[in-house]
């Protein structure tokens, strides 16, 4: 089968894949510019962004880390990614991923609309009023992540009683995805829950509001999986872990080369401090973690909401902050590695465009 283009409020994507949000500096200019360029939709992930080139968009830093949220979501660091993003892909569509547990999210959706984004993409919490922040920017396209079609009807009736518009699309994320959950350990494993089983009950509300399109995503791997959502009635498919696997990917090589070792018994549910279980890769960090050996937890970067300054990253043992960064930077002893659980299918490291080829054409 061919698939069709992916239109997203005024933007047109030209081959219906979305690159997964995947932070800290796993998707930011070059993974997303690239993607954009070839024809797909490249995400950059709003987390971290006082981490790029080298730290120095960050106006404060304390132990080397940036310091309180506005350094760690720096606007002049989100600015020249995109910036930079741009000059790969020219003015194709490009979308931010902006987590709605993050501290300041009102003000980095901002800082996204200003530098010119041109599609948001939120998930981590019902993003009820996401529509306030982009006032002034009706261009911009809103794009609600859910794991359900009640949190689809949830925000669909919000944002009709409150700003009179709805999602231009939304992406449903079934328990296969990496990093963040939108569901319980428990929750996890059920049948109903599973990506198949949640894209009809959600292209279904979707359908009562209109025209929303449906991507969807959480462990989607090639033209079989894409071709079967679209079956299901999904119009566009969301893929993190896979791009994770290509030369433009911005993570370091040591964060590659972990996923390409990894078996399928090494990725895992663990706890986090956002307090949904997320998905990751069994390291030297998940075993000093379950020892309550882990690196002392000091919350330099006050990342996100639901962590309380950090009180909740010492109860499962680590800061999420600091550890993902660790990977972004290539430490193998203290970094946090996120995978889909397809992750161990990952044998080799090829060109974007290679892999959207292979995607569309299944070769």
């Amino acid at each position: 089968m061919s698939f069709e283009s992916l239109k997203i409020g005024k933007h047109v994507i030209q081959k219906p894949i979305v690159q997964g949000g995947m932070g800290l500096g796993i998707s930011w200019d070059k993974l997303a510019g690239t993607v954009s360029k070839e024809g797909g939709l490249g995400v950059i992930s709003a987390v971290g962004t006082g981490y790029y080139e080298n730290k120095v968009h960050a106006k404060k830093l304390v132990a080397n880390r940036p310091l309180d949220a506005l350094n760690f979501y720096s606007t002049e660091g989100f600015a020249a990614i995109i910036k930079n993003a741009r000059k790969i892909c020219g003015d194709k569509p490009l979308a931010a991923n902006i987590l709605y547990a993050i501290n300041d999210y009102g003000r980095v959706v901002k800082d996204a609309c200003e530098a010119g984004i041109d599609i948001i993409i939120t998930g981590a919490g019902l993003p009820t009023n996401m529509p306030e922040f982009t006032e002034g920017y009706p261009d911009v396209a809103l794009v609600p992540i859910v794991s359900s079609a009640k949190a689809l009807k949830i925000i669909c009736k919000r944002w009709k009683q409150r700003y009179n518009r709805l999602p231009d699309a939304v992406v449903l994320e079934g328990p296969k995805s990496g990093g963040h959950q939108g569901f319980t350990y428990e929750q996890c494993a059920m049948p109903e829950n599973q990506l198949e089983n949640l894209v009809r009950p959600v292209v279904e509300e979707a359908a009562l509001w209109g025209d929303i399109p449906v991507i969807a995503a959480g462990g989607v791997w090639d033209k079989n999986d894409i071709e079967q959502m679209f079956a299901l009635g999904a119009r566009g498919v969301q893929m993190g872990t896979r791009f994770i696997g290509t030369h433009e990917c911005d993570a370091h090589e040591n964060f590659k080369n972990v996923l390409i070792k990894a078996k399928k018994e090494d990725i895992q549910l663990m706890a986090s401090p956002v307090g949904y279980p997320a998905q990751g890769i069994r390291t030297n960090l998940t075993e000093l973690v379950e020892k309550r050996e882990g690196p002392a937890i000091k919350c330099i970067s006050n990342c996100v909401s639901p962590c309380n300054r950090g009180e909740e990253a010492k109860e499962v043992g680590f800061c999420i902050a600091d550890r993902l960064s660790d990977a972004y930077e290539g430490n193998l002893e203290t970094g946090l590695f996120f995978s889909g659980t397809n992750g161990y299918k990952l044998q080799e490291i090829i060109s974007v465009k290679e892999l959207i080829n292979k995607l569309m054409l299944g070769e």
